[in-house]
């Protein structure tokens, strides 16, 4: 296999030191990864450095990154950061697409109550989209992080930081959004695509990641055991090894 620029994409609230160990056995393999932190979500940033940020604004930056790469990269993004990567793979060249439980584009309802209820939680804090929205431990613990010991929960939550409350609406929301911001058009990727979801996943459900796979003629996979934190809880080297693996045949079949 031919290595290949690897971007990683964080999700909500988090930044790129979600893939601190997840990013190893692709630099063994030769693969040149890099882990940036979307806009406002740099360690030390003010709170509101994110307030009034959208999914635009995180897409074109995670598309000026990968121009900037010396070859197409995979993108490769987790939770809200797999939705941003499909929509900046609709602005730049890429050679490969993996979403680890993706948020779900514009038009692909949630298949369970926790990921309705997560869809209208946020409206309790008021006009939420206008604000920096600060993380909350038992939302991260029920619904991400479920299954690392208490200690790795405590430490990952520790490093979270505030999330803009415009691009959460845009997502979760985006029935109600005009500008219709999370609409991704598959006939602009031109990229094969692999979308992974979690057996336990509540707040990206593996029926709602296969729909969001069917969509966009991606291939699915479901992993056993695993929840939502797929590149940090237990089981994240055989996700890795799988990623490596589809990498191996999806660009060899493109090259």
């Amino acid at each position: 296999m031919r290595p290949h620029p690897i971007l990683m994409v964080h999700g909500a609230f988090c930044g790129g030191w979600v893939f601190e160990a997840f990013a190893e056995p692709f630099r063994a393999a030769g693969h040149a990864v890099f882990t940036p932190d979307l806009p406002g979500h740099e360690p030390g940033a003010p709170a509101a450095a994110v307030a009034g940020l959208s999914m635009r604004d995180y897409a074109s930056a995670t598309a000026r990154a990968a121009a900037a790469l010396p070859a197409p990269p995979v993108l490769l993004g987790h939770s809200l950061g797999g939705l941003v990567s499909l929509l900046a793979a609709s602005k730049v060249k890429t050679a490969g697409l993996i979403l680890l439980a993706p948020s779900a584009p514009w038009g692909v309802s949630g298949s369970t109550m926790e990921e309705a209820v997560s869809a209208v939680a946020l409206y309790a804090l008021g006009p939420y989209w206008t604000q920096a929205i600060q993380p909350d431990y038992a939302t991260f613990h029920h619904f991400g992080v479920d299954r690392l010991a208490r200690p790795e929960r405590r430490a990952a939550f520790e490093r979270m930081r505030p999330e803009s409350g415009r691009a959460l609406f845009e997502t979760l929301n985006w029935w109600l959004d005009p500008f219709m911001t999370t609409m991704v058009h598959p006939a602009r990727i031109n990229a094969p695509i692999l979308a992974v979801a979690g057996e336990r996943d509540v707040i990206h459900h593996a029926t709602t990641v296969r729909e969001t796979a069917r969509r966009l003629g991606a291939r699915a996979e479901v992993l056993p055991g695993m929840s939502h934190w797929l590149p940090g809880e237990p089981g994240w080297r055989r996700l890795a090894d799988l990623c490596l693996e589809w990498m191996a045949e999806a660009t060899a079949a493109t090259a």
